[in-house]
């Protein structure tokens, strides 16, 4: 295992020191891995996550065709209208970004904020730095609001053999939807407070930006539709969400091309996938892949497992922050689906009730995430974003965001977590 988590752990740092060149630095240690063995080559392909990349190539495609159409300029204007300053813009894009991220993975909630929230920031003439990744972040905390939010809600859902209401009541008290909501609540303050110096009036509009062809906003409401529908069905492969994206692009495109008649229809939007994210994703789920392979994962769950010895409170407190911890650094996928088996057996030996247990490691799991620039998709996929209209966000820059932002969501969840179900 060590020389699996020296690489590992000198990749981090690597990647946190030369922001810029994080898809490389990924690619090439997840190259190491396979060179070295410590990911076999018969595990390279189950070790990426094919529907999260199908999924960011899909809605990047989509998103080109809806910023083509001038929409998110349009909504821009509307939320401009809305709200007195900067500040509470910033933080409207947030919540909005939230109330959708509940139902729809964060990785495509991202991409298709992400274009409103640059044309306010065009518009205001403001760094869009912070904005995108406020909208990142929230996104990440809402996707354990419900059970369709985030692929962790839905591992703990079928392991507690949970219903789409269990999120919002279980067992004659308030689900993790309410858990979550309150950590929105004070996560929107934090962000009100950051942007505190962002006092600016809005200027008003002559008159509402007018949106060339509706299409394309037709086709991403569609996506969001169609995910939601598909997070309840009860068998379904696991490219699903995927196959949604990139069967809507590829409707999209021939739509693009019937209206316009030249191959730029079609290549134009291609060129909105970014690969350098793309990339980076693959390079970060090889290097998962082979810690994963030579155990390294298996062995954290079990060490804080054990740092919780035989107190169920002292249990819980170790999974929660420890869960934020590791998800800092690495994907909260297989970390979850290792921890899960491994909490059963420890509820089934001490003979205590699971559920603040399981619920503990959603909360840790699903918002350690928004501790680091890499720690979850969704941020990697927003920062790819602000890379593309040419702004390099530093580790500060996130930190200052990410690391107040997930005290503020983390504590409640730990709090309510154990008032709800461990009392």
């Amino acid at each position: 295992m060590y020389p699996a988590i020296i690489l590992f752990a000198a990749t981090y740092v690597l990647m946190l020191t030369f922001s810029k060149y994080r898809p490389y630095i990924a690619l090439a240690s997840a190259a190491l891995f396979l060179v070295s063995g410590m990911l076999p080559l018969d595990q390279v392909f189950s070790s990426i996550d094919w529907n999260v990349l199908m999924m960011i190539a899909g809605t990047m495609g989509l998103v080109e065709l809806f910023i083509e159409s001038h929409m998110p300029e349009r909504m821009a204007d509307i939320i401009m209208e809305k709200v007195p300053n900067v500040q509470m813009a910033a933080v409207a894009l947030s919540l909005f970004a939230g109330v959708i991220s509940a139902f729809v993975d964060n990785v495509a909630t991202v991409l298709m904020v992400a274009p409103v929230a640059l044309e306010i920031c065009k518009k205001l003439k403001t760094n869009p730095v912070p904005f995108i990744i406020g909208v990142a972040v929230s996104s990440n905390l809402q996707g354990a609001a419900t059970l369709v939010g985030d692929t962790t809600a839905i591992m703990l859902g079928s392991a507690l053999d949970m219903s789409f209401m269990d999120f919002f009541v279980y067992k004659g008290r308030p689900g993790m939807f309410f858990v979550v909501e309150l950590g929105a609540v004070l996560s929107a303050l934090i962000l009100a407070f950051l942007f505190r110096k962002e006092k600016g009036a809005i200027p008003n509009a002559a008159a509402r930006t007018q949106v060339k062809d509706y299409v394309p906003t037709y086709l991403l409401g569609g996506a969001i539709v169609l995910l939601i529908l598909a997070s309840f069905l009860p068998e379904k492969p696991d490219i699903t969400n995927g196959l949604i994206c990139c069967a809507l692009l590829v409707v999209g495109l021939v739509y693009n091309l019937l209206r316009k008649k030249n191959a730029d229809a079609v290549l134009e939007p291609l060129k909105g996938i970014d690969v350098e994210t793309i990339g980076l994703l693959v390079g970060l789920f090889l290097m998962i892949g082979g810690i994963s392979a030579q155990g390294v994962i298996e062995a954290v769950a079990n060490l804080l497992a054990q740092m919780g010895g035989g107190n169920v409170f002292l249990l819980y407190t170790v999974i929660v922050w420890g869960s934020v911890l590791i998800s800092a650094f690495i994907d909260n996928i297989p970390y979850v689906a290792t921890m899960i088996p491994i909490i059963a057996g420890l509820a089934a030996a001490l003979n205590t009730d699971p559920t603040p247990l399981y619920f503990g490691l959603l909360s840790g799991a699903t918002l350690g995430g928004n501790c680091t620039p890499i720690g979850a998709s969704a941020n990697i996929t927003g920062i790819g974003i602000l890379r593309k209209e040419g702004y390099e966000v530093k580790n500060s820059d996130f930190f200052q965001i990410g690391i107040p932002f997930t005290m503020a969501a983390v504590i409640p969840a730990y709090i309510l977590g154990w008032v709800f179900f461990g009392v």
